[in-house]
């Protein structure tokens, strides 16, 4: 899951290893050098990818790691570094895994920290002209998969009314209840208080600071919690805690499919991606390449949609994707300009004085 703030990215102590290649700490010769080189030879033959584990995990293991090492012969263990774990050990020269699964807006962040190498496009076949949007294809990483922060609400709410925009759901006269918002583990929506405010998508960023805090000052009282994991926006709705609430996408979707009573509005929807970068260090970054070009593939691209209900960056996904699926997929013909993509560049220069601020307003 991304990270807040260069704080909240570097703070947190311990991570959850998965795979034998991961623990391989001893070895001949002295210093970061010696372990860095065993590690490798112990390791040939084995590609180590850093992802967020657990279901996201399981279904990159299903649609892209295991058919990946069935056509290649590669074995591909994982890990579950926190992000400033990884930043901590491409410092050290020492990085344990060769290729990172992680939000773009952090792998722009390691860039910045002089953390990743350069991609070479050369490398990447399935990623030339075949549609991948301009701005996920950035000299720091790939993007790899759309996911998006919507609003959700319970389906018996509002007395078959259905709110629709962002202003609705400030509408608490309208649409009575109590809502809920994401807490500061995550980047603040402030762009949810601008668009209930009337400042249209395309005019979103540089976002007015003051002006987001000053509309969120007007549904203050209607928060009646705010939401730490994304499980929770969907079963705060369940348990009838709060009648709308955001919350990303993906994991209300999987509630849907299980049949709870909840539904949720595509109409600006802050859309965000997930991509490949490959760390300064890696010792690996032949196998690295050969992963990210096979998941950009758009029969694996399709494969990866149906097991995690996440967005294809590839357009020419679609056309394995069925229709039934392809609905519910935030980069979908259908999906796709009702929603808006976050700026990573305004966030990361921004973070750190907004999430105080977010931090402090929700305190009071």
């Amino acid at each position: 899951m991304p990270a807040v703030s260069r704080r909240t990215v570097l703070k947190g102590a311990g991570a959850v290893t998965v795979g034998a290649a991961a623990g391989h700490l001893a070895g001949c010769g002295t210093g970061t050098e010696g372990k860095r080189r065993a590690r490798e030879s112990e390791r040939a033959g084995v590609l180590i990818v850093r992802d967020s584990g657990g279901s996201h995990g399981a279904a990159l293991r299903r649609s892209i790691y295991a058919p990946f090492t069935e056509e290649t012969g590669i074995r591909v263990e994982t890990v579950h570094f926190l992000h400033g774990q990884m930043l901590d050990q491409i410092k050290r020269g020492d990085p344990r895994f060769d290729v990172m699964d992680i939000d773009m807006h952090v792998l722009e962040w390691f860039q910045q920290n002089d953390a990743s190498q350069e991609i070479d496009y050369d490398r990447l076949k399935n990623a030339k002209d075949v549609g991948i949007a301009d701005f996920l294809l950035t000299s720091y990483g790939v993007g790899k998969s759309y996911w998006a922060s919507v609003m959700g609400y319970h389906a018996d709410a509002f007395g078959g009314r259905r709110p629709e925009s962002w202003a609705d759901f400030w509408d608490t006269k309208a649409f009575p209840g109590p809502r809920s918002l994401q807490s500061s583990f995550d980047l603040p929506e402030l762009e949810f208080a601008l668009l209930a405010d009337g400042v249209p998508m395309d005019k979103l960023y540089p976002l007015d600071v003051d002006r987001a805090f000053k509309s969120l000052d007007l549904i203050k009282d209607s928060v009646r919690t705010f939401w730490n994991s994304g499980d929770e926006p969907g079963a705060l709705l369940v348990r009838r805690e709060v009648t709308a609430t955001s919350g990303w996408q993906g994991r209300l979707e999987d509630r849907v499919r299980h049949g709870a009573p909840i539904r949720y509005e595509w109409n600006s929807a802050r859309r965000r991606a997930n991509g490949y970068g490959i760390p300064k260090g890696s010792g690996n970054p032949d196998d690295a390449y050969r992963l990210i070009d096979y998941a950009l593939r758009p029969q694996v691209q399709a494969r990866y949609a149906e097991a995690f209900i996440t967005g294809p960056v590839t357009p020419a996904a679609y056309a394995y994707v069925p229709r039934s699926i392809a609905a519910d997929l935030p980069s979908s013909p259908g999906n796709l300009f009702v929603g808006f993509d976050l700026d990573t560049e305004w966030w990361l220069e921004n973070m750190d004085e907004v999430t105080k601020r977010w931090q402090e307003w929700a305190r009071t």
